[in-house]
């Protein structure tokens, strides 16, 4: 398992706020190389080897995120280094988004489809370009998977219900 330090810091925050989960992301390498995820507003961002998986808890009250991969990472013991793409001002830990070229899950939590009906938003985009495949999905709809710069699903936009697990893949 990858840097679970960053894991426990989000779930001691998490606790100590007394709040509940808003969701949970699975994020798993199935990449034959090194993956560097990373996630904003929450989750900072970690080393996932093949097959590594790591998972943030995203606290309520947060309204919307991304998580993309990094390639061609070096970090140094501080968590400072450089990405080839996706690298965000040189951290490890991302508070920014990272630069181009990446390709991107974006989610809006518990966003309103009318009604009392409460909806989490979620899309594959390469609106930054294409660094790594990847597929986002949630428990309760469909997979949507980017395997190339031409990212036929990078249009669409599915809903799941508010409070879902997610699953983001690279390399699917």
């Amino acid at each position: 398992m990858a840097s679970s330090g960053v894991l426990v810091v989000v779930l001691v925050a998490t606790l100590a706020a007394g709040t509940a989960n808003a969701a949970i992301f699975t994020i798993t390498n199935q990449c034959p190389y090194t993956v560097w995820p990373a996630a904003t507003p929450v989750g900072g961002g970690v080393q996932l080897n093949p097959g590594d998986t790591w998972t943030i808890d995203v606290p309520a009250g947060t309204s919307s995120g991304r998580v993309w991969g990094r390639t061609g990472c070096s970090f140094d013991g501080a968590g400072t280094g450089s990405c080839a793409t996706g690298d965000c001002a040189g951290a490890l830990s991302c508070t920014l988004s990272g630069q181009k070229p990446l390709t991107l899950a974006e989610f809006t939590l518990a966003g309103s489809a009318g009604g009392s009906q409460q909806l989490d938003f979620y899309d594959v985009s390469v609106i930054d370009g294409f660094n790594v495949g990847m597929s986002f999905s949630c428990s309760s709809s469909e997979t949507l998977t980017c395997r190339d710069s031409c990212c036929p699903d990078n249009t669409k936009l599915r809903h799941c219900n508010a409070n879902s697990n997610y699953q983001v893949l690279f390399c699917p």
